[in-house]
Order: C-alpha cells, then sequence, then structure tokens
C-alpha cells in the first residue's frame, strides 16, 4: 500500500485541504473511532459527530464548510466525505481488489452451443454453462454457477459463486450478481381447481439492464409471460424478493429483505428500504422512498417519503407514532377521571 501526501489525496479526490501540512503523510485508511495518527477516515453523517470530535485520526475528510475538529487532525473538505472515501480505499486496498485472469477451468462443464471467447472470459471450476448460453467478453462466472440455457449475459459481468441464472434470461453489460442469488426462477403462480391448487406455467424471462447489481441470495422470478425487469443503475440488496412481471425502474436503491410482488412497478430512483413490501399491480412514482417496513398496498405519487402499514406521508406517520406513544398516560388521566367523577 503506498502511502500518500495530504496534498496528493487532495488531489485524488479533489478535496481542499482545510487544515494541515501538504508533506503529511497517509499510510491507511480506518473508520473515526479506530483511526489512528498516519491513518484517514471521514465524517459522512451528521451522528458522527462525537467520534468526530474524539478521533485520533491523522486525517478526515469533511463537508464543504467544516473547519473545525480535535486538534491534532488534518481536514480537508470535499463535497461528499463518503464517495471520496472510497476513492481513497481503491487506493489502498489494490492489492485485494479482483483481477480479471481470463481462461476456463478444466473442471467447468461446458455446452458445446454455448457461445463465448474462451481467451476473453472466466469460468471457474464447477460452473455449468447450458446449451446456446452467450457470455460476453470480460464477464466471470464463479465456482458452481449455472448458466442456463440461451440465457445471454453482457460484456464484463462478474457473476459470482452458486448463482443460478435460469433459461432465456438476458444481462446487460457490467452487471454484478453476488453469491447465492437466483435469477429467473418460477414466478408464484396457481389457480386452485376442484380443490387443488394447480401450476401456471411461468413462460416469460427477467431482464437486467446494464450496471445493475443483485445482492447476495436475492431471488428474481420470471414473467408469466413477457418479461421481469429491473432498470439500468438499480442496486438490490441481499434477500430481496421480486415477483413476476415486476418492472423496477432505473437507479433504484432496494434493500435488504424488502419485497415486490407480482406486476408491481416503480419509476426512477425510488428507494425502497429494509423489510419494505410493495403490493402487487401497484405503482410507486419517481424518486418516491419507502422507510423500512413500509408497506405499500396502493399506488404512490413520486417525489415523496412514506412510512407505516399502509404507506402514508412519511410526517404524518411519525405524527400518529408520537401520538400512540403518549396514550398509555393519556388512559390512565381518562381512568382517573372517571374514578373521581
Amino acid at each position: 500500500m503506498a502511502e500518500l501526501t495530504l496534498q496528493e489525496l487532495a488531489d485524488r479526490i479533489d478535496g481542499k485541504i482545510v487544515r494541515g501540512g501538504f508533506d503529511l503523510c497517509i499510510t491507511g485508511i480506518a473508520a473515526l473511532d479506530e483511526a489512528g495518527p498516519g491513518e484517514l477516515s471521514f465524517l459522512g453523517n451528521p451522528k458522527y459527530a462525537q467520534q468526530f470530535l474524539a478521533t485520533r485520526a491523522g486525517a478526515v475528510l469533511v463537508p464543504e464548510g467544516v473547519t473545525e475538529g480535535p486538534a491534532t487532525c488534518a481536514l480537508i473538505a470535499v463535497a461528499n466525505p463518503s464517495y471520496a472515501f472510497g476513492l481513497v480505499v481503491k487506493h489502498f486496498t489494490e492489492a485485494l481488489t479482483r483481477v480479471f485472469s481470463p481462461g476456463v477451468h478444466t473442471r467447468a462443464i461446458i455446452d458445446d452451443t454455448a457461445e463465448f471467447n474462451a481467451e476473453k472470459v472466466r469460468i471457474h471450476a464447477g460452473a455449468v454453462i447450458m446449451a446456446g448460453a452467450k457470455i460476453g467478453d470480460g464477464s466471470e462466472i464463479g465456482p458452481n454457477g449455472v448458466v442456463g440455457e440461451n440465457v445471454v449475459i453482457g460484456r464484463d459481468c462478474l457473476i459470482h459463486a452458486n448463482v443460478s441464472i435460469r433459461e432465456r434470461s438476458i444481462l446487460g453489460d457490467r452487471v454484478i450478481v453476488q453469491p447465492g442469488a437466483v435469477i429467473g426462477s418460477d414466478g408464484f403462480g396457481y389457480e386452485t381447481v376442484n380443490g387443488r391448487h394447480v401450476k401456471i406455467d411461468q413462460i416469460g424471462i427477467v431482464e437486467l439492464q446494464d450496471d445493475v447489481e443483485i445482492g447476495a441470495n436475492t431471488t428474481i422470478d420470471r414473467a408469466r409471460f413477457g418479461r421481469t425487469v429491473v432498470g439500468a443503475g438499480t442496486k438490490i440488496d441481499n434477500l430481496v424478493q421480486v415477483a413476476h412481471n415486476v418492472r423496477i425502474g432505473e437507479h433504484n436503491f432496494v434493500v435488504a429483505q424488502s419485497g415486490l410482488a407480482g406486476s408491481s412497478s416503480t419509476g426512477k430512483y425510488v428507494v425502497i428500504a429494509a423489510q419494505a413490501g410493495v403490493a402487487g399491480h401497484i405503482r410507486i412514482g419517481d424518486q418516491a422512498l419507502l422507510a423500512g417496513r413500509c408497506g405499500a398496498s396502493a399506488n404512490l405519487e413520486g417525489g415523496r417519503k412514506y412510512g407505516g402499514n399502509p404507506a402514508q406521508p412519511l410526517m404524518e406517520y411519525h405524527r400518529q407514532m408520537a401520538a400512540l406513544r403518549k396514550l398509555p398516560e393519556l388512559l390512565k388521566r381518562v381512568k382517573k377521571l372517571e374514578e373521581d367523577g
């Protein structure tokens, strides 16, 4: 790990040195409460202000406008400390960064009709590439990954270990799928006939557009017909369920343990926080935010924040929760009035 002077560091992240010597050497990175002299940290959220004031870090990335801090700490002001810190992390972790080395392992199982350039892809041991699959240059299939029949994978994709991509799914360029995810499993579709649950064929596909990332053990169901779509630039966390015929817009965040029921859809830049749920056949507008454990059971207008179940404007939900916390005391007062009456 090559050290950086404070000036070299500031130049890399388009930062301004607020305090500290230009020649101060930074040798590593750490959290505010763990950093020591010579290490860099960052203040990305005001709730960590106390850790910032107590830090022993040699330097801290701070938001523009912050000029005061621990006396022993150099300060570099940047527009976005968290993002800037990520850029510095890349410098200090180059040795740990994935290096793409093309090649096909001898213990991979590959159908003769699969299409790829063996000199420009990497396929690990135990991977299964089925008939008609196509894999773009620069893409990597991890150990025990399964690429189903007629799947199309674009360029520079990273499919981690134990991922299953079922038949006819389409992945764009630079897609990342974390371990254990399942792309294109059957949608949960049944009709009850004569007292029995009869499975409905799911003949559609899944399409993951460019720059999508899918978290570990997330499942995305194929459409009953047509396609389930995850829009370009969307990032989906671990343990998320996306049902059949869902259409997720571009640049969404879908956070852990949340779920979208069949045929629901979202606009652009929507955030669905942890354990939130979206009912089937409803629409979430552009730039809406669903807070944790929110339940959307009707169409929601874009550009607003929602909480509660059923979903309602977030501030209104917070007011209701504040009032609810006062209920026990209010009941005591009512009971006393009744006894005194």
